[in-house]
């Protein structure tokens, strides 16, 4: 080996760190000494961005865990008490003219229209209904198949208004809804022909399978980096692996907010049966409020809609950061004499009725109307990688209200959560959070590659309950 004076290494066969500077360049002794220097090196991390996890929304509005033992999870729940008598809007419903005061009305529903409806017109004989502010008689009602059952389809019927004084309105092709308020019957009649079958709805939500791997060869598992990642530990591929596992359980817990069934015959998505999201519950069959809740007007119509479907008295309400300060300055204008109460609901059972609780879990509460909402950051919703968005006009997803109760299962009778997160398991194996490695290194010993590969896998489903008393507030 050539050699460069004292014995050293030439320099065309090492690289020389006093060579590297050009001497008619440097201005100080120390420059030529750089290389040789130990950096004035800050070992710990900094936390840009924060604590970047986005999980605990379900956890927090009390979504509980459970195992399931099939491809998809189904519940039941029951419907209205009083069914509406309602003729779907569509064109092919026949229109019937306006009764004048005294005369009796004939409505006709074409087959089409029968076909297109999908909700049973149940109507009968003798019923009381509301047309308009009318109270009308009903009679001569014909049905599409046999009689006997109040849940065939009415084709045709008549309705007389009860007070000479009163007329009937024209029915278009926007459709109409009747409210039966009861029934007349002369002395000395039968009971009825036609009966009324309570309904039941059963609904059903496929798991859906979500996967995520790390891999990190047996060299870089041994480098040693200038980062301390705690506990003394500075091998980078310990904070890739951990990060690997919170994107994971972030996306994980963002599929079971914004996933969708998979209704596409598309190759690509052959086999992938997709599953309901709490987002797509919601805007499937629950309540919708367009744009951001900003005036006492927008909180009314609200709590209005709440009371039609028969709500609980808390609600757990995470919005974005646009809509957290809106609802700040709508409570800052004060409301003395409105019945807004800011800060002292006075309830607080979602919190064992302690307010010190909710203040600590970081919400802050107001109530109208007789319903407490308890409002909350959602960290999602601000993530500007994510859902997030620096302009309140471009956000997509405001936020959601969610009741802090438990529903009742009209089958069973059985009380059971809101939401609820499910996994499959059996017999002690259990999809919720899986995690293998395979690789020759770091204690696998189940392959010859010079690697080890951290592998994710869960099996899950949201089951949303009552999704008609659940509130997403979003752009339309």
């Amino acid at each position: 080996m050539a050699t460069d004076g004292l014995n050293a290494p030439a320099a065309s066969s090492y690289p020389n760190a006093i060579r590297r500077l050009d001497p008619a360049k440097y201005v100080d002794l120390a420059s030529f000494i750089n290389d040789v220097n130990k950096p004035d090196n800050r070992e710990l991390l900094v936390k840009t961005y924060g604590n970047q996890g986005i999980t605990g929304f379900l956890q927090l509005t009390g979504a509980v865990k459970a195992a399931g033992t099939a491809d998809e999870v189904q519940w039941w729940e029951e419907q209205r008490l009083h069914p509406v008598a309602a003729i779907t809007p569509t064109a092919a419903v026949a229109s019937a003219a306006a009764a004048s005061a005294g005369a009796t009305q004939t409505v006709s529903v074409s087959a089409t229209a029968i076909a297109a409806s999908g909700t049973p017109l149940v109507l009968r004989d003798n019923d009381i209904v509301l047309a308009g502010q009318t109270r009308a008689f009903v009679s001569d009602v014909v049905r599409v198949g046999a009689s006997g059952q109040g849940l065939n389809t009415v084709k045709s019927f008549k309705l007389t208004a009860l007070s000479s004084a009163d007329s009937l309105p024209a029915i278009g092709t926007g459709g109409v809804e009747y409210p039966i308020v009861g029934n007349l019957f002369a002395q000395g009649t039968d009971q009825q022909t036609d009966y009324l079958e309570s309904n039941v709805v059963k609904y059903t939500n496929p798991y859906m399978i979500v996967k995520e791997i790390y891999k990190v060869t047996g060299s870089q598992a041994t480098n040693i980096g200038w980062i301390n990642l705690g506990n003394g530990d500075y091998r980078w591929y310990i904070k890739s692996e951990a990060d690997t596992r919170q994107r994971f359980m972030d996306k994980r817990e963002m599929m079971m907010l914004l996933g969708q069934k998979v209704d596409v015959s598309a190759a690509a998505l052959s086999g992938v049966g997709g599953s309901e999201g709490y987002f797509s519950a919601i805007e499937d069959r629950g309540i919708v409020h367009g744009n951001y809740i900003e005036t006492l007007a927008d909180v009314d119509a609200l709590v209005k809609e709440l009371d039609r479907q028969g709500a609980a008295p808390e609600y757990a309400l995470y919005v974005n950061r646009h809509q957290a300060l809106k609802i700040d300055d709508l409570l800052a204008q004060g409301y003395a004499g409105t019945g807004i109460t800011v800060g002292l609901p006075g309830s607080f059972g979602a919190f064992n009725n302690s307010k010190d609780m909710a203040v600590e879990l970081g919400f802050q509460s107001f109530s109208r109307g007789g319903y407490t909402f308890h409002k909350h950051d959602w960290k999602l919703l601000n993530e500007p990688t994510l859902l997030g968005s620096s302009a309140a006009a471009d956000a997509e997803f405001i936020g959601a209200a969610i009741p802090m109760s438990t529903v009742v299962d009209a089958k069973s009778g059985d009380r059971n959560p809101s939401l609820e997160m499910n996994f499959k398991a059996s017999n002690g194996y259990s999809r919720e959070m899986e995690h293998w490695m395979t690789g020759s290194i770091l204690g696998a010993t189940n392959d010859t590659k010079d690697l080890v590969q951290f592998n994710y896998r869960s099996e899950i489903s949201l089951v949303t309950r009552g999704a008609n008393r659940h509130v997403l507030i979003k752009k339309v």
